[in-house]
């Protein structure tokens, strides 16, 4: 799939035939691109040094200077400039030549209006992914420091640790958390402190994407793999190459993909769609989900193989509710961070307010309390938050208590199995904490036996609760009991 065409899309397009010359520039601008047009090689690298253009389409026979040294002295120009050669001579000599001039693709003539459009888009979407891991290479690699990773709870100190030992290795590491912790975050701050920093960071959500559609875009295809596969494309692991893949919902791929990634994870080679070629590629892979894939496992959903080829290193981001300490660093972070971005000047949170924050389940984790900053930052603009400045949502939930059920119940209605799984963690930190951490007297307490308990609070990843501040299970003031 092409890119979204705007004015800045400038194209240049070199070649000897008056014909060719405006039937692609007719084609190109109504695809919505900027064109330029030149008739031979000296006036088109002329042009190249006035102006700045994104792409050019170059033939290569023409009097004087051919297409090849024009690719060499546009590149000395633009080393950033995209090109594709047009030929009459579909040879595989004046392909390679090409490819080696630093030509991005070739088209043979003559063309179709589908190609020409086609390859565009694709050579542009390419110099935008390039331009996105320069930018951020130069321009971002200290927002992905361990610190911009914000918490200070116990949980995160864990995560912390582990971060920076995978770092400096090549291991596939396996990010699992709800939607909303910062998967995608821990798995750039992973690759931009690692030895590939200076690599792409390539990032695909496998659920985003139809089940038909993501094959071509993992792996690429050939010309003529498939109806529309007017040229061949790269997929995510070779624009991945010398760096980083980010396999986001990797849960979510299907069977017949999982096969196919197995491979590529234990030989870092395979084939596009449609093609025989075998294409090996030296790339790091990062994978997250928010589903439990033991389960997958049990289900069929997942295939065991690839879990444990995948799970070599785990990482597990504790969801918010598990770590309310850091809820107060979340909010001030992102009220720093949106009164810069947006001009605004608010100041914090009154008590009243802060208590209902740190109360509340932020079922969207992390990404809820951005978004939440954001919209207080436009709304209020500036000053204290106030209870009245917060969304019904949150101002209006009493949470669940031991001794009672919620007093006041919200229109949205709630989570039930959430609701229960928090209330459950509840209760064991506060059986553990009034058994002084000792687990064989916390499951007495609890009705449990010891390895009942030790289970449950592993897949829970509950910790002892030694120096952590009691979860409040006493009755919320106003309560119905």
């Amino acid at each position: 799939m092409g890119k979204t065409k705007t004015a800045k899309d400038k194209i240049l397009v070199v070649d000897d035939e008056q014909d060719t010359r405006d039937l692609l520039t007719e084609i190109l601008k109504n695809g919505g691109y900027a064109v330029s047009a030149m008739s031979d090689g000296p006036s088109a690298i002329e042009e190249a040094r006035k102006n700045p253009f994104n792409l050019a389409f170059v033939d290569l026979k023409m009097p004087g200077m051919d297409g090849i040294e024009v690719i060499k002295q546009m590149h000395k120009i633009d080393p950033d400039l995209m090109i594709i050669l047009l030929t009459g001579y579909g040879t595989i000599d004046s392909a390679v030549r090409a490819m080696k001039a630093g030509a991005y693709d070739y088209i043979t003539k003559p063309f179709q209006v589908d190609e020409i459009l086609m390859t565009a888009g694709r050579a542009l979407e390419h110099q935008r992914l390039q331009t996105e891991n320069t930018i951020l290479k130069k321009t971002l690699a200290n927002r992905y420091k361990f610190e911009n990773i914000i918490g200070a709870s116990k949980s995160m100190d864990k995560m912390y640790e582990i971060i920076e030992r995978v770092a400096d290795s090549d291991s596939t590491v396996l990010i699992q958390g709800e939607s909303g912790t910062g998967k995608e975050l821990v798995a750039r701050t992973i690759h931009f402190n690692s030895p590939r920093k200076d690599g792409p960071f390539i990032p695909i959500n496998c659920g985003a994407i139809p089940e038909g559609l993501l094959e071509s875009e993992l792996f690429g295809h050939e010309k003529g793999a498939f109806t529309g596969a007017v040229a061949t494309r790269l997929g995510r692991f070779e624009l991945a190459n010398s760096g980083t893949i980010f396999l986001d919902e990797v849960g979510e791929m299907p069977p017949a993909l999982q096969v196919k990634l197995l491979r590529v994870l234990q030989s870092r080679e395979f084939e596009r769609v449609g093609g025989t070629k075998t294409i090996k590629v030296d790339i790091r892979i990062l994978a997250a989900t928010n589903q439990d894939l033991e389960e997958a496992l049990k289900s069929g959903k997942f295939r065991e193989d690839l879990y444990y080829r995948l799970n070599v290193v785990q990482i597990h981001i504790p969801p918010l509710r598990e770590r309310k300490d850091d809820v107060p660093l979340l909010l001030d972070h992102f009220v720093a961070f949106f009164n810069e971005r947006k001009k605004k000047n608010i100041q914090g949170f009154s008590s009243d307010a802060m208590k209902l924050l740190m109360d509340y389940r932020w079922p969207g984790n992390v990404r809820e309390i951005e978004n939440l900053i954001e919209r207080l930052a436009i709304l209020k603009g500036s000053g204290i938050i106030e209870i009245q400045d917060l969304p019904e949502k949150i101002s209006t939930v009493c949470p669940i208590t031991a001794s009672g059920p919620i007093s006041r119940f919200p229109d949205e209605g709630v989570d039930l199995t959430m609701e229960i799984n928090e209330f459950e963690n509840r209760l064991i930190l506060s059986a553990m904490e009034k058994a002084n951490g000792v687990k064989s007297r916390a499951a007495h307490l609890l009705r449990l036996n010891r390895t009942t308990l030790v289970e449950k609070m592993k897949k829970k990843g509950l910790t002892d609760p030694a120096g952590r501040k009691r979860a409040c299970l006493e009755p919320a003031e106003g309560s119905n009991f």
